[in-house]
């Protein structure tokens, strides 16, 4: 891949169907939040369990997958596991249709998609590095941050709109539409993958797995950054269940409204994956990362201040939102392009897969919770409860060597 162009055919295509697919996920995360309150009349606590259902896949076989993974070409996994999850959705608006739409059998469809999503993850993230030149990591995840901060600009406000015209359960059928283009643009990408592997037996899958996670937390020099992201994910995990609820019962917003304070979130992030670059070249990936958990901090803080006036609830929010974004959009490329550059090849997926399921292990124990907590406790203070995990990340990692790390631009 020495002295190939920036960026190549094969990295737009799949640029493309990550932005496309990536909108259609934006639109049917807002959709199901208010499916479930508006629809099926749930409280936050349903929030927390269908939450908690995107994510228990990761638990349940991440780490198998990515040990999986690593033994086979990422490219087709891509293409069906797209496929399989285009056809899953359309589940939703034809149970709705028959009137048979409950939570448990949304639940079900949505751990089944979630099911689907870890394997196309893990594909997805150790594929990347196949396709690129080391010095084009970073420089390729700030551009998809970009695309996917442009989606979730566009993906709620949008989100907003269908459920408002049609309803949440239609709403969904976008997503479906999006996946199966993915897979047709995945699918017309040309790259040579080492050969499959054969022989695979239970003993060397629990072999390289256990090897999985003894390089992400012991020799890889991942761990700091590794645990502070575990930590990171309490916190989302209660922003992810208490927002809507926030929004849509205690300060009566509307789904439109909702919609808005999602995209404001999205337009913060795609200013950040837009400056992230530059910033990560004066500040250094350590700083960047610990001034974007500051961000973050600031965002919650900005929320939980809303008060009683429409005007007044919109503007709190919607600048906490932007705050958030802005720090995600920021963030994430140093964290992947610093993982991948770390992680050799035949060990990517596996080192994809042991973060993204103890994260999603965190998010799915974790929404439960936040959800009981927002109904017992009171929306703000679990609010709170989350700013103060981001504040402890940023402490945290500004107390370690990891603030002097740079990634070679």
């Amino acid at each position: 891949m020495t002295g190939e162009a920036w960026p190549s055919s094969a990295f737009l295509r799949f640029w493309r169907a990550s932005a496309v697919s990536g909108l259609g996920s934006y639109v049917t995360l807002f959709a199901l939040q208010a499916l479930v309150i508006l629809d099926l009349h749930g409280t936050a606590s349903e929030v927390g369990w269908l939450n908690a259902a995107r994510w228990l896949p990761y638990l349940v076989f991440g780490l198998l997958v990515g040990a999986l993974v690593d033994g086979r070409r990422r490219l087709p996994l891509m293409v069906g596991t797209d496929l399989a999850q285009s056809v899953l959705l359309v589940a939703i608006p034809v149970l709705w249709w028959l009137d048979l739409l409950s939570l448990p059998a949304l639940l079900v469809i949505v751990m089944l998609t979630g099911s689907a999503a870890v394997i196309n993850g893990a594909a997805e993230m150790s594929f990347l590095p196949r396709l690129l030149e080391a010095r084009h990591l970073q420089p390729a995840h700030a551009r998809i941050d970009g695309a996917d901060a442009a989606a979730s600009t566009a993906g709620p406000a949008l989100g907003g709109v269908l459920v408002n015209a049609l309803g949440a359960p239609l709403a969904v059928l976008l997503d479906s539409l999006t996946y199966l283009y993915s897979a047709l643009t995945l699918s017309r990408i040309q790259v040579e993958e080492p050969p499959q592997r054969t022989g695979v037996t239970v003993r060397r899958l629990v072999r390289e797995i256990a090897e999985g996670i003894r390089w992400v937390y012991r020799t890889s020099g991942l761990t700091t950054i590794a645990v502070a992201t575990h930590v990171w994910f309490v916190g989302n995990a209660i922003v992810g269940v208490v927002l809507a609820p926030y929004v849509l019962l205690t300060l009566h917003l509307t789904a439109f409204q909702f919609g808005i304070v999602g995209a404001a979130g999205g337009i913060g992030a795609v200013i950040g994956a837009l400056v992230t670059t530059s910033v990560g070249r004066r500040l250094g990936t350590g700083r960047t990362i610990i001034a974007c958990h500051v961000l973050t901090t600031a965002g919650v803080v900005a929320m939980v201040l809303a008060g009683q006036s429409v005007v007044g609830a919109l503007a709190a929010v919607l600048s906490g939102q932007l705050l958030y974004g802005l720090a995600m959009g920021m963030s994430n490329s140093h964290e992947m392009s610093y993982r991948q550059l770390k992680t050799p090849d035949p060990l990517q997926a596996r080192t994809n897969t042991t973060l993204r399921s103890f994260n999603r292990a965190v998010a799915m124990v974790m929404a439960p919770i936040a959800g009981v907590l927002a109904d017992g406790w009171g929306v703000r203070p679990t609010l709170l409860l989350a700013a103060a995990v981001f504040a402890l990340v940023a402490v945290g990692l500004a107390a370690t060597p990891f603030r002097h790390v740079r990634v070679p631009a």
